[in-house]
């Protein structure tokens, strides 16, 4: 998720209609609530609400957890804050557990962190990455247990989305060379690391035979209908079945039979297209000249010499966490884009339904209904292995958010409608490799940047964060001596009702029978907002503490919705910001429609990536990039300039991390 919004790629010049009918826009450890809780062992305290969990208590159909009684929210917010710090609610604690560098737990490769940044390549690539985003948790053993019985352990999946080059390196980059090419691959990625909770919080377990990283020179199998397509292959890889490499892993999901969904998302920013980019390069916002300079380096990188390799990213990633040997798939079937991730419901009849958006501007949200069921486990056989192809074979749709709250799901299907060999569609994996074309031509309806969305199994109800798209209803520009001009962009329609929307919505819909369904209904849950704000467009309708560009969301087990926001940097506490403080994590209770601000991150950050422990006693939540400023890299003469969290070392620099959040008295987080 680009944090400076320009960099939100425009590349969709689709003709396809604006809807009209507006919807109604009504240290390591920081405590509150004393130290003593800390020396006491209140860190391992048995849940005081835990029930007892199913066997399977981690998948997305959790059941409702008790404690609701007459109030959701049972934590007073806080107010918005602009220090470099962690600050969370009364009675609650946030810890430190996986910072940037950490050895992540290899068998004799444990490099410690060097805070001037000499880290090696190679070091690095046995350390946690850079820039965490999206994780999740996996149970190894009883969550929740009393102290003195079985420790609290399970793992974390975290992805790191990319790189500040002006602190991963000592020198930044003058020079630039091969070396650095291949630190910053290696920072990129997901890791697998073990933790457990004991008397001093949440630690990491080190070594652990689970402990592994996947980064951008990593091999990755191609499964579904792209895999050995034309547009895959390359000279290294002539059968289009290989990939070395997964990059810009933004949003996380958690698959019903136990894996891992990495969504690959501004992979455009690494690629340099040359002096002159194809349309189906321009139209996935392949630029002349590459953000981020592997191409120097790394041939794969020059898509004017390579432009196949161009199309091998973009996918959604599936890891089996519990199975080191098994090879990272990147799942075809599921559609081509600037995934912001992807997540997961199931049909009364076993069948998964993966919904995801594209975090660019004026581009599209997708669901893939795969055709067979899922399988349960079988003897020497675990879940996961029962569903390794399941995602390979279904149909993707693309959302059309129709008048009067009424919605539908446009079948990419090749030979159907418009998607046909005439119009550019050789067969299905053409019309996946090409996933943007082909929902320009079906008349998909053009968003407000697609972000993170949360399922609530029980009601059939999904919640999509629109962030931001200033870009909405502005007018063009003429041409001038010399200067193109610009054309004007999109209107406000019912789905996106605002123009310059610097603030972003959560959108909401229920599928009218099953999630399988081709029709659904749809509303606004709130548009985000600061009501002193004069421009109405940027007050929005919150009720509750106020926020802005919401990007991550998750409903927990009791229902709460988490939203966190990604407000970039460029704008973080000024203008029409000014008042909403630094990017934070709130809580909303969807019956009333409260908000409550829960957390305040460092100064620069974003606030991403949330995962509950099943007894609902622990919340871990990702730190990205906290020092950042506007242009995304930092000085390499200064890199704590705005930040030095979390370590506020002399000389330092701040780094990415993982929080670990809990009541001192043990209780239901939120509740």
């Amino acid at each position: 998720m680009p944090n400076d919004p320009s960099s939100a790629d425009d590349a969709n010049r689709s003709g396809n209609p604006d809807i009209q009918a507006v919807s109604d826009p009504a240290r390591r450890v920081w405590l509150h609530g004393g130290l003593a809780a800390l020396a006491s062992g209140a860190l391992l305290q048995g849940c005081t609400s835990m029930p007892a969990m199913p066997s399977m208590a981690w998948l997305p159909s959790l059941p409702r957890l008790p404690g609701r009684a007459d109030a959701l929210l049972g934590f007073k917010g806080i107010a918005p804050d602009s220090a470099d710090r962690v600050v969370v609610p009364t009675g609650y604690q946030a810890q430190v557990i996986a910072p940037w560098g950490e050895p992540v737990g290899l068998w004799g490769n444990m490099p410690a962190w060097r805070a001037d940044a000499g880290n090696s390549a190679s070091e690095q690539a046995a350390q946690l990455g850079m820039h965490h985003d999206g994780l999740h948790f996996y149970p190894l053993t009883h969550v929740g247990a009393e102290a003195g019985g079985d420790a609290p352990r399970g793992l974390l999946v975290i992805n790191h989305e990319y790189t500040d080059d002006g602190l991963l390196h000592a020198d930044g980059l003058l020079p630039w060379t091969a070396e650095k090419v291949r630190k910053a691959q290696a920072a990129h990625g997901v890791s697998v690391i073990e933790v457990a909770l004991s008397a001093q919080g949440w630690q990491l377990v080190r070594p652990s035979r689970y402990a592994r990283r996947h980064t951008a020179y990593s091999a990755f199998a191609v499964a579904g209908p792209a895999a050995g397509h034309a547009l895959l292959r390359t000279a290294d890889d002539p059968g289009g079945r290989s990939v070395l490499g997964t990059l810009a892993n933004c949003g996380a999901g958690r698959t019903p039979w136990g894996t891992f969904l990495s969504g690959e998302e501004n992979f455009a920013h690494y690629f340099a297209g040359g002096a002159q980019p194809d349309p189906h390069q321009l139209r996935w916002g392949l630029r002349s000249t590459a953000l981020h300079r592997w191409a120097e380096h790394d041939r794969r990188f020059d898509a004017a010499r390579h432009p196949n390799e161009f199309n091998r990213f973009g996918w959604v990633v599936e890891i089996d966490p519990m199975d080191p040997t098994a090879t990272p798939v990147k799942r075809t079937a599921l559609g081509r884009g600037a995934h912001e991730g992807a997540w997961v419901a199931m049909t009364q009849d076993q069948r998964a339904v993966v919904y995801w958006g594209e975090d660019a501007r004026f581009e599209y949200l997708y669901k893939f209904v795969s055709r067979d069921r899922i399988q349960p486990a079988a003897p020497g056989v675990s879940m996961a292995q029962a569903n390794r192809t399941l995602l390979d074979t279904g149909t993707l749709h693309v959302a059309r958010f129709e008048t009067a709250g009424v919605g539908r799901w446009l079948p990419l299907v090749h030979g159907q409608g418009p998607l046909t060999r005439a119009n550019g569609f050789a067969d299905q994996g053409e019309v996946l490799v090409k996933t943007r074309q082909a929902s320009d031509l079906l008349g998909a309806t053009r968003m407000d940047r697609p972000e993170w969305i949360a399922i609530d199994a029980a009601t059939r109800e999904v919640y999509c964060a629109l962030t931001n798209n200033a870009d909405r209803g502005q007018p063009g520009t003429p041409s001038q001596p010399g200067q193109p001009g610009t054309p004007s962009q999109p209107g406000v329609d019912g789905a996106n009702p605002r123009a310059n929307n610097v603030m972003g919505q959560i959108i909401r819909w229920k599928e009218d029978a099953d999630f399988d369904s081709p029709t659904m209904r749809w509303s606004h849950l709130l548009l985000a907002g600061d009501p002193g704000n004069s421009r109405s467009e940027a007050r929005g309708n919150i009720k509750g503490d106020y926020f802005g560009c919401p990007d991550g969301l998750m409903i927990d087990a009791r229902g709460i919705l988490w939203i966190q926001t990604d407000v970039a940097p460029a704008q973080l506490n000024q203008g029409e910001m000014k008042r909403i403080g630094n990017n934070q994590m709130l809580a909303c209770d969807r019956a009333t429609g409260e908000v409550r601000r829960f957390l305040s991150g460092p100064r620069g950050c974003e606030i991403t990536g949330a995962a509950m422990t099943p007894d609902g006693c622990t919340l871990f939540v990702n730190v990205q990039h906290p020092g950042e400023i506007a242009g995304e890299r930092g000085d390499p003469a200064a890199p704590s300039a705005l930040s030095n969290w979390p370590d506020f070392e002399p000389g330092g620099r701040p780094r990415s991390a993982t929080l670990a959040i809990r009541r001192i008295d043990g209780g239901l987080v939120g509740s």
